[in-house]
């Protein structure tokens, strides 16, 4: 297999090429979790894989507790399905917790204290209460617990965390936190066991072409946990060296013919981009540092067959979207071209009614 067909592979998996899911919830449950930093452009992840859908209907499937926006896997936001979420935070917990005392470490924050304010940050959302952090810290201060910004971040992290709180609804393009057993139904639990395998599957099933060292990298997992998650999943999946790599994918594939150029516009922190560990096929490295800045700033792209090929940014005007185009070097104007329905289409996601 070429670098071509596994890019080619790579679309059709993460849902860039005609598929037949039609709601924000389902591109995200088959995803697995998509990064989801920027929250408003992070929207556009989702958008981009559904067919004429609005900003709007990103932010409803959040606000309706379809979609969760949290810290799981690695520490950082991700967007997950509700019905994915319980046992993914069980997975993440042994991984992410030592992140968090490091963080507490840095801070000079005594963790005991923190536990001991969890309760209180419970009680202020109890009864199907949705507050910004800014609100939480004005309701905290009240109530006699003063911290800065920082501490009051780390509080929230850890109530996080422990399955206390979770995003809610959004205020405007304000992000709020409610109580996790008041906003997302309770669903079977799974053993450890059971979730590395359905992990597993969806990572690969998603993300695939894929390699060992991307799984690692993008569930947050030890090696040794996820080669027992690989094997798991072993008899659904085929595996083939593609650049001295072994490369997992499902093994009942049916990708359209690549007849048609894919131009795409993909949002800053795109699962395409982000969630490999090895870049080489769809990024040169002379390009590297003009997409992924040395603080792991990831850029908006512009992704021509799956390969990089440059850099876009929105601006609003009038209440109207603009988008930007940014090539890394000459592009012929018929590439350029290819390129418009992209743009009208990222338009359109982000006009304003």
């Amino acid at each position: 297999m070429t670098s071509d067909e596994l890019l080619h592979i790579r679309l059709y998996n993460q849902l860039l090429t005609l598929h037949e899911l039609k709601e924000p919830r389902k591109v995200v449950a088959h995803m697995g979790a998509m990064q989801s930093q920027a929250l408003d452009m992070a929207k556009w992840a989702i958008g981009s894989r559904l067919q004429d859908h609005t900003v709007t209907d990103i932010t409803n499937a959040l606000n309706k507790a379809e979609v969760i926006r949290t810290h799981i896997l690695r520490p950082t936001w991700h967007f997950v399905a509700a019905d994915d979420l319980r046992w993914m935070y069980a997975l993440s917990y042994p991984r992410l917790k030592p992140v968090y005392r490091s963080y507490a470490k840095m801070l000079g924050a005594d963790e005991t204290v923190l536990y001991r304010h969890i309760p209180l940050v419970e009680e202020l959302l109890s009864g199907g209460r949705h507050l910004s952090k800014q609100e939480m810290g004005e309701a905290l201060t009240r109530r006699g617990v003063l911290l800065d910004d920082n501490h009051l971040s780390l509080l929230l992290s850890f109530a996080e965390l422990e399955g206390v709180i979770v995003n809610g609804e959004l205020d405007g393009s304000r992000q709020t936190f409610t109580l996790l057993e008041e906003w997302v139904p309770r669903t079977t639990n799974l053993s450890r066991e059971e979730s590395l395998g359905r992990l597993a599957h969806k990572y690969f099933s998603s993300h695939g072409p894929a390699t060992l060292q991307d799984f690692a990298w993008w569930s947050g997992l030890s090696v040794t946990e996820c080669r027992q998650a690989m094997e798991m999943i072993r008899p659904e999946f085929t595996h083939e060296k593609i650049n001295e790599r072994e490369c997992w994918m499902p093994d009942n594939l049916c990708t359209l013919p690549a007849d048609n150029n894919s131009a795409l516009l993909l949002a800053p922190f795109d699962e395409f981009v982000v969630s490999y560990k090895d870049r080489s096929d769809m990024l040169e490295q002379t390009h590297y540092g003009k997409v992924i800045t040395k603080n792991g700033i990831f850029s908006p792209t512009i992704m021509l067959n799956g390969k990089i090929i440059g850099s876009w940014k929105k601006s609003m005007k009038k209440n109207m979207p603009q988008i930007t185009l940014t090539f890394f070097g000459k592009v012929p104007k018929k590439t350029i071209h290819l390129f418009q329905p992209e743009i009208e289409r990222l338009e359109k996601f982000y006009a304003r009614e």
